[in-house]
């Protein structure tokens, strides 16, 4: 027994000595694969191992979690959550293929993501606030997309559609990937999602943005005011991404993997880069994670229970 603290510590010191496998429960393209793919290389240089991405999309994050939640606790599978996989599927879902109290233990923040209010350009609204004044005079004829029924960019849009009291029709995708690609095609009209997926369409002309959600503006879009100092003063509702590994996972590797994110945040370059594409990136310590996700977890329930939100 008294050998156990020395063998954890010489196992985290040899971790990871082969490939890490890093699930993303969405498919590619959209916020939380993008933001994966950065991390993983980064760690990936670092540990001097490849880190795998492995999209396993499908409703609304609960199949690539349920094969985090089921792997070998050994840190060389782990999940990327967001605020939806982690905070918001346990309200939204009466039924989980996994324990949502009990099944990972979380790693490390990695980025705070505001969401970007963006329309198709054949739009005629240039602000948010023409934007309330179109669906107004429109009932029920616009729609938005979203990545999921109740992920954050649904709930976010439904807070917006209650607080400015519009009317505008919710089209969920699986994914964020699919629900931009329609939104650059018209058939939707608008959409809430992270900065992060939307940025490189909204540079390219494809999209055009009409807000931010959180409670400041973006570098990656200084121009582009937010919600609160527009149309809903006091607006602020952001997603994030952070890192989990199954329960059971040594402390020693959980602690050495919240580590080497710190490191990988801690550097300019990773931090511009996450930053331009619309991330503030943010490590934590596992304990910091863990109470995030609660928080918010809290603050999401009263929201879907109050606007009888559904997965359905």
């Amino acid at each position: 027994m008294a050998q156990a603290p020395a063998q954890a510590q010489a196992q985290a010191q040899a971790y990871p000595s082969r490939p890490v496998t890093l699930v993303v429960p969405f498919p590619p393209g959209g916020g939380t694969d993008t933001g994966g793919r950065i991390i993983a290389e980064q760690l990936g240089r670092r540990w001097n191992q490849t880190v795998i991405v492995d999209n396993k999309g499908g409703a609304a994050g609960l199949i690539g979690a349920d094969v985090v939640a089921k792997a070998k606790p050994d840190g060389y599978t782990l999940l990327l959550g967001n605020i939806g996989t982690q905070a918001i599927n346990p309200s939204l879902y009466a039924k989980l293929p996994y324990d949502p109290d009990k099944a990972f233990t979380p790693i490390s923040l990695l980025a705070e993501l505001p969401l970007a209010m963006m329309v198709n350009p054949a739009v005629p609204a240039k602000t948010a606030a023409e934007f309330v004044a179109l669906a107004k005079s429109e009932p029920g004829k616009l729609s938005y997309s979203s990545a999921g029924a109740g992920g954050a960019p649904h709930l976010v849009a439904e807070m917006f559609k209650d607080q400015t009291g519009t009317f505008v029709l919710h089209v969920p995708y699986r994914g964020g990937g699919p629900a931009i690609a329609d939104l650059i095609a018209g058939h939707v009209q608008l959409s809430f999602m992270t900065v992060l997926e939307a940025s490189g369409h909204i540079k390219a002309g494809k999209l055009r943005a009409l807000a931010v959600t959180g409670d400041k503006r973006v570098p990656a879009f200084p121009d582009v005011p937010t919600l609160s100092e527009t149309v809903l003063p006091g607006f602020n509702a952001i997603s994030w991404l952070g890192l989990l590994a199954p329960a059971g996972t040594p402390q020693d590797i959980v602690d050495k993997i919240a580590a080497d994110v710190r490191a990988v945040l801690a550097d300019e370059a990773v931090k511009a880069r996450i930053a331009s594409l619309g991330g503030v990136p943010r490590a934590t310590s596992p304990q910091e994670f863990t109470r995030l996700i609660a928080d918010d977890r809290r603050r999401y329930a009263q929201i879907i229970r109050s606007r009888k939100i559904s997965a359905e």
